[in-house]
């Protein structure tokens, strides 16, 4: 099969409508005035796009010049360029987008902040960013990794590839289809992606890159994960049945499949430190499928879990509801012993591999906290 073939397995990019009736009409095609009218609508309704991405701005010139349409920020503070075609060739829009990509790469905490301030009128960058996503913007890793979004009522074939062709290689680009057709005096908008979008943000968000003005070394091996412990999910009880979990929306849940049996992962609970390191023992599994293991046997997670709401009120929306993997703890320790030390790692994505001296540091420096406490008995 070849890589042209296998990118337009993945969703239709032509979409036909019809009028659900006792005769079925077909709608006909339409179009926008202007992708400048699309660009509008986008900015007026951001979820078009995406719930997951809150947008920070609009018509940004690079320091080469180039204008970015749109730019966008995901919950762990990766960005988000969005293209729209503009009468250029596709093969043109996509060389233009990973240019304008080494311009975003670069781009640091102050520089983003003026970038929101400019798009919304001076508002506080990370107050929006909170309020929009329920939790703090962590300076230190934003913008540690990105993707392309390219806005295109089509896409030529040679494009297509090079899409693919980069994704392969764990760049994340991915093609947004807006087609618009006509019922009566009303024009609709349909949408479809290139490429699965949840998969184009795994790819993005489980890489932990450092800024290219920081060292990178080769992956350790050693996987990062988040445990927010709060009202949703209670750390005591994922140290007592062996689990990590998230949910809420597909992107925090859809990292947990890249956890393969026999990973090995280091927990840490977002507010308190580093509370666990465990081996990956099965798959990703939903809250209505997960096994508590108990001294009666196994039984369902709904039935077991008390100390948290596990995303019970979205147990029927498998795009929020809580998504489980098991564990095997190796070390684990309550909250109040979690390893919070100044320099360790961290990261808002739910699963990240991360590339920074700073990881290889924390697993030994937390390691041999962990030892040391069971050592003492706690």
């Amino acid at each position: 099969m070849s890589l042209q073939t296998k990118v337009r397995d993945r969703v239709p990019i032509e979409t036909a409508i019809w009028l659900v009736d006792e005769q079925p009409q077909k709608l006909s095609a339409s179009s926008l005035l202007s992708e400048r009218e699309l660009e509008d609508m986008i900015v007026s309704s951001p979820k078009i796009l995406s719930d997951e991405w809150m947008l920070i701005g609009r018509q940004e010139r690079t320091v080469s010049g180039g204008i970015v349409d749109l730019l966008a920020i995901a919950p762990d503070g990766g960005l988000v360029l969005i293209e729209l075609k503009r009468h250029r060739t596709p093969r043109e829009v996509v060389a233009q987008a990973l240019d304008y990509a080494c311009w975003v790469e670069g781009l640091e905490a102050d520089a983003i902040a003026a970038i929101y301030a400019r798009f919304s009128e001076n508002a506080d960058f990370s107050k929006d960013f909170a309020d929009f996503f329920g939790a703090p913007l962590d300076e230190d890793t934003l913008n540690e990794n990105h993707q392309i979004v390219i806005v295109a009522a089509q896409l030529d074939e040679s494009s297509e590839r090079i899409v693919g062709y980069l994704n392969e290689r764990s760049i994340a680009i991915n093609v947004l289809f807006f087609q618009v057709f006509e019922l009566e005096s009303q024009k609709l908008l349909s949408r479809a992606w290139l490429l699965d979008p949840d998969e184009t943000q795994v790819a993005s968000a489980t890489v932990s890159r450092p800024s290219k003005d920081r060292e990178r070394e080769p992956w350790n091996g050693e996987i990062y994960a988040n445990y927010g412990h709060g009202e949703t999910r209670d750390w005591a009880e994922g140290r007592k049945f062996g689990f990590v979990s998230a949910g809420g929306g597909s992107w925090y849940s859809k990292p947990l499949k890249t956890l393969k049996q026999g990973d090995r992962i280091w927990v840490k609970a977002p507010g308190f430190g580093f509370v666990g390191v465990g081996e990956v023992v099965g798959p990703r599994q939903s809250i209505h499928d997960f096994q508590s293991k108990t001294d009666e046997g196994a039984k369902p997670a709904l039935e077991v879990l008390s100390g948290a709401s596990y995303h019970r009120e979205h147990q029927d929306d498998p795009d929020k509801m809580e998504y489980f993997v098991p564990i095997n703890w190796i070390h684990a320790v309550p909250l109040e012993q979690a390893i919070n030390e100044i320099g360790l790692f961290g990261n808002q994505g739910t699963v990240c591999r991360p590339t920074t001296p700073s990881w290889r540091t924390t697993v030994d420096r937390t390691e041999a906290a962990l030892e040391s406490g069971l050592a003492r008995g706690e």
